[in-house]
């Protein structure tokens, strides 16, 4: 029996994330009172085989209850029953925005707070302990809903949950960092293909730009010398226990150096025989 334990900020996506969870063959259950886990396991245990794939959504809905979390995840460990906990988070300028755009009520509101700044900023503090606790973190301020799906299916669709997923990301320093990056490389010293005429408007993962980005001395040794490293750090990962690494790579406007070397050191990593992710954050952004 697996179960996943959903929670994270209000407004964050753990509605969207539970959909998507439901299409993969969970049985879903919103917003369960943390004091039920254990109770709800025991349920789902006597399904007959019926029920083999649950996620509980757990979050600051309920209230103080909320409190009773890990004592309840901690009474499903001593049934022997794993757990993973999704945590899904977001910037708090973000947040705002959406409850501004939908003119719904945060559900701390009524916590003593007189703003959505304040309940957001209690709600961080609420659910710290559970994000630090966290099997997988996802901050969705930059992704879409297709986005935030593909990054669930990425994750859970592998049927070995002991094998660590990396997800090699390209980006641009101009639109900022991201916030959930493990490590993250700047490939801004390398010769730009925007100021070719040719390429400018080509992305890192058509071959001229590969080539012209590839043919230079500097840009093979780099390539080589943090194929070399990832070599080295990735396995002390899988030792340390971690299940998610995120690999950032930075350009300028992360569509040409930055793309070219997230797909050539993911292939490297797949060829390793790890479980690889490759995207590209701002590739497609066009310049206003």
């Amino acid at each position: 029996m697996e179960f996943l334990i959903v929670t994270g900020m209000s407004g964050a996506g753990k509605s969207g994330a539970a959909n998507v969870l439901e299409d993969m063959g969970y049985y879903c259950v919103d917003n369960i009172p943390p004091a039920l886990i254990a109770k709800f396991s025991e349920v789902c245990m006597q399904s007959g085989g019926k029920i083999n794939k649950v996620a509980m959504v757990v979050d600051s809905r309920g209230g103080d209850l909320f409190g009773g979390l890990f004592e309840s995840l901690e009474e499903l460990k001593m049934n022997n029953n794993h757990y993973r906990i999704l945590f899904l988070d977001c910037d708090d300028d973000v947040l705002i925005t959406r409850y501004k755009e939908t003119r719904r009520k945060h559900p701390l509101c009524e916590s003593g707070t007189s703003s959505i700044e304040e309940a957001i900023h209690l709600e961080r503090e609420l659910l710290m302990p559970a994000k630090l606790k966290a099997s997988y973190v996802i901050d969705t301020s930059l992704l879409t809903a297709a986005q935030l799906r593909d990054k669930i299916f990425d994750i859970f669709e592998q049927g070995d949950n002991t094998r660590l997923l990396i997800n090699c990301m390209s980006f641009g320093f101009k639109y900022g960092l991201p916030s959930e990056a493990d490590l993250v490389f700047d490939v801004r010293c390398l010769p730009n293909p925007f100021y070719i005429e040719q390429l400018k408007h080509q992305t890192g993962k058509d071959q001229p730009v590969e080539d012209y980005v590839l043919q230079f001395e500097q840009s093979r040794t780099l390539l080589a010398k943090l194929s070399d490293l990832l070599e080295y750090l990735v396995p002390l990962y899988v030792e340390e226990g971690k299940t998610q690494l995120m690999i950032a790579i930075g350009c300028t406007g992360g569509k040409h150096r930055s793309v070219v070397f997230t797909e050539k050191l993911g292939k490297f990593l797949a060829d390793k025989g790890y479980r690889v992710v490759r995207n590209h954050r701002d590739m497609l952004k066009v310049k206003r």
